[in-house]
């Protein structure tokens, strides 16, 4: 189980990488619009807790992955809260999945 999580964690990982560098998008507005659209979601919620839960301004770059892992990785965190809740989280598989994104 916690494997499949690891490179499930990995995957979306670098659903984020590409959202950067492929789509240019680089905000929390920017990524979750993309990955939640309103059609689908409440898009607005959604930005605003991941918002609230990071610190990070919706509008606020979030920087370059690379130089600011810390920040993508609040921002992949809130995110699974927000699609999760808290009960199913393995901090550690998630924290291994973005080391595996690295290789």
């Amino acid at each position: 189980m916690r494997d499949h999580l690891i490179e499930k964690v990995r995957e979306e990982k670098g659903t984020a990488k590409a959202y950067y560098h492929k789509y240019r998008l680089y905000t929390i507005r920017g990524i979750i619009s993309r990955w939640a659209p309103e059609s689908e979601n409440n898009t607005r919620a959604y930005i605003e807790n991941v918002s609230r839960l990071t610190g990070i301004d919706p509008d606020e770059p979030i920087g370059i992955p690379m130089e600011c892992p810390a920040r993508w990785m609040m921002v992949g965190v809130a995110m699974a809260i927000q699609e999760n809740g808290t009960s199913s989280l393995d901090y550690f598989a998630m924290l291994r999945g973005w080391e595996l994104l690295k290789q």
